[in-house]
């Protein structure tokens, strides 16, 4: 049976719900979280980094690029850390029905893509309200958002494989996570950078969600964000960051493949 057989869409749609309806069960404003959760830190992460640090100075409306970048980002925190679990926490489901375990992690990335949608719309309703002028080749943020959901779900199902055995890897994703926000020019541009040390700055940019967020500046933002083909005279060095998804979702699906069988037994 495919995949994406009806049977499985059907059951991937089911767990999409379910958890959506989960989320924020018991709450007093239930999903309206998921659109204060990222606003509540931007208005932290704007006192502190714009306002009193004067981040982004010479970026055009760096504010509505910072919270743009923030909500990719979150996007990617949420995608790996909850599908990172994702199969433990489905394991009765996994020992009473039979089908593929690819499902579990996939309806997990579907949630956060959801949530990613809905808080876009904050940001381009953000942007109109600071007079952003949207660049004609904004529809390409579509393959950006393809490229990081592949890059996602690509590390999820590496660490959702690697979670079923060996649940230290939770707290040390944690670390990676914190290090990796740090590490990735949301919180001040990569000119904050590149004046400084412009080989860290290339180096930087080599990262796909590095990529992927100035990318995404330079369609909805400002073309002044640099973005990685303006960095790199060599061309060739550009390409690498937009194949890195594709090789970890490959590699991703290689390893849980291999190992989705043994789930059962080991849950």
């Amino acid at each position: 049976m495919g995949l994406f057989s009806r049977k499985n869409r059907i059951l991937l749609r089911e767990l999409v719900k379910t958890d959506f309806k989960l989320r924020y069960q018991g709450s007093l404003i239930g999903h309206l979280w998921s659109i204060l959760k990222p606003l509540m830190l931007f208005a932290v992460m704007y006192v502190v980094f714009i306002y009193f640090m004067r981040f982004g100075q010479d970026i055009p409306h760096f504010a509505v690029a910072l919270l743009l970048g923030m909500v990719l980002w979150g996007f990617f925190t949420e995608t790996t850390s909850m599908g990172m679990t994702s199969i433990v926490n489905r394991g009765d489901l996994l020992r009473k029905l039979s089908f593929p375990t690819q499902i579990i992690v996939m309806s997990v990335s579907v949630n956060a893509l959801i949530n990613l949608l809905i808080n876009l719309a904050i940001v381009f309703i953000f942007g109109l309200i600071n007079g952003v002028e949207i660049s004609k080749f904004a529809f390409l943020v579509i393959l950006l958002l393809i490229e990081l959901y592949i890059l996602a779900l690509g590390v999820s199902f590496i660490l959702s494989t690697i979670y079923v055995k060996y649940r230290d890897i939770g707290p040390i994703w944690e670390v990676c996570l914190q290090a990796g926000m740090y590490m990735t020019p949301i919180i001040y541009p990569i000119t904050f950078v590149s004046d400084r040390h412009p080989e860290i700055a290339k180096i930087m940019l080599l990262n796909p969600i590095a990529q992927i967020i100035q990318d995404a500046r330079y369609l909805l933002t400002s073309s002044q964000n640099m973005t990685v083909w303006q960095m790199f005279n060599n061309k060739i060095y550009a390409i690498i960051p937009y194949c890195i998804p594709v090789i970890v979702l490959a590699i991703g699906l290689l390893v849980f493949n291999k190992n989705a069988k043994k789930f059962a037994e080991i849950l």
